[in-house]
């Protein structure tokens, strides 16, 4: 059987005052690609990354050889002058990530340095400043008006060829999955998007910069028609906090959330597998103030849907600290609402896992259980993890000695009797909630 890999790029190419607004005449693109055009730069970066020496993973020789060794770097990129009065211009992170000097080259083919006044890489945007002297800008459009079928232009540096220009239309719109790490709600298009793209503008027929062109999904790296861009309206709000401030700052709800399958929406009898299973809360966070419990569904926040992790995640990113919020949650077949307001996600912190709740075989084999008194509780039992194999099922969906599990689908256990009647009636999914270090999970086995 053949397999294909299909694989996420980065559109980075690397080698180890006045305002546009313009738009189509006649049948031909060139009227406003003239007016567009001089707002897209091409950017140079070199730099110095640390490597891992490969011959550090060997014993003997680690004691010969330093683990990592500096080595330099050039890139390509592409970026988009947003403020020609202040010489703003954006582009991606990863473009200018670990640059020592960057070049701006205008389509007059001036070469201008610049400054990074900011990055993020949550949203893969970053912020550089130029001597603004004659610049151009484009006009930010409202991506939020965008609709899957409109007809766009992708303009950039792809392998080097400054000011290459492809047109497409918007194939989809919401997209996420793409940086599993970062915040994301891209706008996915089939226009020409290659290495050297990254940073370049996403335009609509009037000339409006809708979206900063950022990744494609390619087998080879190169272009088949899929590609990625970065809204305006997320891009501009990061924008607009980094050129306050330098940085950027993040609402923190202080919860953990998991997709909910339809198995697993069966089991706790819900009507649906829309939401965000809240599977931990964090001591002190705002999730907690609030009155939030584990195994609430989040469906709504202010007003908003939220149909998944990702959109959660993504909302609650791009709120700022001390904002109030309004959760709407199912909780036991009930709508309840809440009131929170968000803490401050520290700059260091890493950002709030969403697991994905995968559907595997029932998995106790490898665990040995014990009933034990829960600290602090009168008369109140639990099942205890005492050993765990590292490679069972179990200690891969997230138990861990020492674990105690009080209750099984929602029911609560206290002896091995009380398990047993659980796992007679074969439950389509089994979803544990436990505590550990005094803290609760939720941990769904299958």
């Amino acid at each position: 059987m053949r397999h294909i890999f299909i694989k996420f790029y980065l559109v980075l190419t690397v080698f180890f005052s006045h305002q546009v607004g313009a738009q189509i005449i006649g049948n031909s693109l060139a009227p406003l690609i003239e007016e567009v055009s001089p707002a897209v730069v091409s950017i140079a970066v070199t730099g110095t990354v640390n490597v891992q020496n490969p011959l550090s993973n060997d014993p003997f020789f680690r004691r010969f050889m330093p683990p990592n060794q500096e080595r330099e770097f050039e890139s390509a990129g592409s970026g988009v002058i947003v403020d020609a009065e202040l010489g703003h211009i954006i582009t991606n992170h990863h473009v200018i990530d670990n640059a020592d000097e960057i070049t701006i080259t205008l389509i007059d083919n001036r070469t201008l340095s610049a400054t990074v006044i900011g990055s993020d890489p949550g949203t893969d945007i970053a912020v550089l400043q130029v001597d603004p002297d004659n610049l151009t800008d484009l006009n930010l459009g409202d991506s939020s008006n965008v609709r899957v079928g409109d007809f766009v232009v992708a303009i950039g540096n792809p392998f080097g060829l400054q000011h290459t220009v492809t047109s497409g239309i918007v194939s989809a719109l919401g997209r996420v999955g793409i940086n599993p790490d970062g915040y994301e709600d891209f706008i996915q298009t089939d226009a020409s998007i290659n290495p050297g793209n990254s940073g370049g503008a996403l335009i609509d027929l009037n000339g409006n910069l809708i979206g900063i062109n950022s990744a494609i999904l390619s087998q080879s790296g190169g272009n088949i028609g899929i590609g990625f861009a970065i809204p305006i309206n997320l891009a501009k709000n990061i924008m607009d906090q980094i050129i306050e401030s330098g940085s950027v700052r993040r609402g923190l709800l202080g919860v953990n959330i998991a997709e909910i399958t339809e198995e697993i929406a069966e089991s706790l009898s819900f009507e649906s597998s829309e939401g965000a299973l809240i599977t931990a809360i964090s001591p002190g966070s705002a999730a907690e103030l609030a009155g939030l419990q584990i195994g609430d569904v989040v469906v709504e926040v202010n007003g908003e849907p939220i149909s998944g992790p990702s959109e959660l995640r993504n909302y609650i990113g791009m709120r700022r600290p001390d904002e109030m919020i309004e959760i709407n949650v199912l909780r036991d077949g009930e709508l309840l609402t809440f009131e929170a307001t968000l803490g401050e996600m520290s700059a260091n912190a890493q950002t709030l896992p969403t697991e994905t709740i995968d559907e595997i075989e029932p998995a106790f084999a490898g665990v040995e259980l014990s009933v034990e008194s829960i600290s602090g509780q009168t008369n109140q039992y639990a099942i205890a993890i005492q050993a765990i194999n590292n490679n069972s099922f179990a200690f891969q969906r997230g138990l861990r000695q020492g674990d105690l599990i009080t209750h099984v689908n929602r029911v609560r256990v206290q002896s091995f009797a009380d398990l047993e009647r659980i796992l007679n009636n074969k439950p389509g999914s089994l979803v544990l909630q436990v505590l550990r270090d005094d803290r609760g999970l939720l941990l769904v086995l299958k």
